[in-house]
């Protein structure tokens, strides 16, 4: 059975879809011709519905899609990118974001998502880290990162995009005498590019992911992740394309939920995507903006369902066209699968997966039954299992760590210069997610709990160790575990708590938190950001000298229940 075979499951037993299912993907593959030169015949087929804060739109077809990637890769190659080079992105949804990604691909170059959202030291470690040749951003971000410019010898360019609402296209800018600003070096490019003939094997995409102590690390994701995410998209959209689709996500271009679970995987179906580039979450204009563009399928993290359901009336001022909507990042619940069957007449599609190992499992509410509170099933392709700690694999009911087999064109290729680290994630052929959860008697996967230290936020999966780094360098602080615990107000799952030991001396106060919360936010995060900081005398520790930061958790929640 083939993958365009999936979309014909209106009445499909999902078992059967799952046990007959085998992959066919070529030894050679581009992201960037897939999901873009074979769409652009010459037909002006609607790619983006660009639209910024302000409320200005333009439309852009996969042909202007190709052009424009066309004179980029010509761009980048002036600049000295070659196949394999890292090249950054730090924009948000926007048509120079999704060009970016793929004029690298069309060089066999590996892309590197970036979220505005980082401050100098996240953006410093990731660029330092991923050796990045080439980064293109926006001219705030543009001047911070020329500060940091001196430490990055690796980094030879920095391209910077000047114009805050989408450009048109039939009249580019090209007026600036600056040698970097990103449309003056596009518009004199040459528009003729032969895509490199990448392997299916070779990285196509650096991904960095949170660990639990430590710097993040960077998953190198290859080029045939992008076939092996589509079985997933095609079930967790109940069918994918069907006529008149359109895709939109609230979630950022940076991450993998943005990039390869709706911009790209629409792309290759050659269904347009609407981009929005929103300074921050509001519910009235997203729903506004899905009616307006009559969105058909939607990724929505459960954080941006639950501000959207407390909106009264929401969807009786804006219609919804929505037919599918696949959630992940935290668990969806029973709460917001029956808003979602009340407010938009669909039963929401929990997705669940990895940057290291995407769109492993989930739901398909018109081939199965959606259980409240299940992940749902392994996708066809994939194959999950439930691991001892004695590296047994067992049986029905029975809890353990969630693996994924390695075999599988989803899996990634290992993080970046760490072979070690990469080594620890796997017994023998299976995969480590570090999730804690069962199989019940009918398939159905459920979640207990994370195995180690990850605190998931709003969408976001947050390692502590970046935070701890940071916080470390307040001169009033001694000792730092940072730690997920139950947001307050019920809206974003998880929210970050430090747990700080001042310095001998140090009369902490309501002063050194803001102090302390400004710098995680102005150097990370603001979606880092602290929400609860508290002082101790003391932080439990292991007799190895490891903060136990589970204690501190089930402390917290003891201590609000009592």
């Amino acid at each position: 059975m083939s993958i365009d075979s999936l979309i014909d499951i209106a009445q499909g037993d999902f078992d059967a879809l799952y046990q007959n299912f085998t992959w066919d993907i070529p030894s050679e593959l581009n992201v960037g011709a897939l999901c873009c030169s074979r769409h652009a015949t010459g037909h002006n087929k609607l790619a983006l519905i660009a639209e910024s804060a302000s409320g200005a739109c333009q439309r852009y077809s996969f042909d202007d899609i190709e052009r424009l990637s066309n004179q980029l890769a010509n761009v980048f190659k002036q600049c000295g990118v070659k196949q394999g080079d890292r090249v950054a992105v730090v924009l948000p949804q926007r048509l120079e974001t999704a060009l970016v990604h793929i004029a690298a691909q069309k060089l066999g170059a590996i892309s590197l998502p970036l979220s505005v959202l980082f401050g100098d030291d996240a953006l410093h470690f990731r660029l330092s880290d991923s050796e990045s040749r080439l980064v293109v951003t926006n001219q705030q971000r543009a001047s911070l990162i020329e500060s940091l410019h001196k430490q990055l010898p690796a980094l030879q360019t920095i391209l910077s995009v000047k114009n805050d609402d989408p450009v048109d296209v039939q009249n580019l800018p090209t007026g600036s005498a600056e040698k970097n600003c990103f449309w003056t070096r596009l518009a004199a490019a040459d528009c003729d590019i032969t895509p490199v003939n990448t392997g299916k094997d070779e990285p196509a995409f650096l991904l960095y992911t949170s660990g639990t102590t430590g710097p993040p690390k960077g998953a190198l994701v290859p080029q045939r992740a992008l076939i092996g995410n589509l079985t997933g998209f095609e079930l967790s959209h109940n069918g994918f394309p069907q006529a008149n689709d359109c895709v939109f996500t609230p979630a950022d271009w940076a991450w993998t939920g943005g990039l390869l679970d709706a911009l790209l995987p629409a792309w290759y179906y050659g269904v347009p995507v609407v981009g929005f580039d929103a300074k921050k979450f509001d519910a009235e204009k997203i729903a506004a903006l899905m009616s307006r563009h009559k969105v058909t399928c939607a990724f929505i993290p459960p954080t941006a369902l639950k501000m959207l359901r407390v909106v009264p009336e929401l969807f009786e001022r804006h219609p919804s066209s929505l037919r599918s909507v696949m959630s992940a990042g935290e668990a969806v619940g029973e709460e917001l699968l029956y808003w979602g069957r009340d407010a938009l007449g669909l039963d929401i599609n929990e997705m669940c997966g990895q940057t290291e190992h995407n769109y492993l499992m989930g739901n398909c509410s018109v081939a199965m039954p959606v259980r409240a509170g299940s992940m749902g099933k392994a996708y066809p392709g994939h194959r999950v299992a439930i691991m001892g700690a004695d590296g047994r694999i067992m049986g029905k009911g029975e809890q353990g760590e969630i693996v994924a087999h390695r075999d599988d064109p989803v899996h990634f290729l290992g993080y970046l210069n760490k072979p070690e680290a990469t080594a620890e994630k796997y017994t023998g052929d299976w995969f480590h997610t570090g999730d804690v959860g069962y199989e019940d008697e009918d398939g159905y996967l459920w979640f207990v709990g994370r195995a180690d230290d990850v605190i998931s936020s709003a969408g976001y999966r947050i390692g502590p160790g970046e935070i701890e780094d940071c916080v470390m360098q307040h001169s009033s602080v001694l000792q730092v575990a940072a730690i997920g615990v139950p947001d307050p107000d019920g809206i974003r799952g998880d929210v970050v708590k430090l747990c700080i030991v001042p310095r001998q001396g140090i009369q902490p106060d309501v002063s050194l938190s803001d102090e302390i919360r400004t710098q995680v936010r102005e150097k990370l995060a603001a979606y880092e950001y602290p929400r609860i900081i508290e002082f101790y005398d003391a932080l439990p520790m292991t007799t190895t000298g490891k903060v136990k930061r589970r204690d501190l958790r089930e402390q917290h929640i003891n201590a609000t229940h009592s």
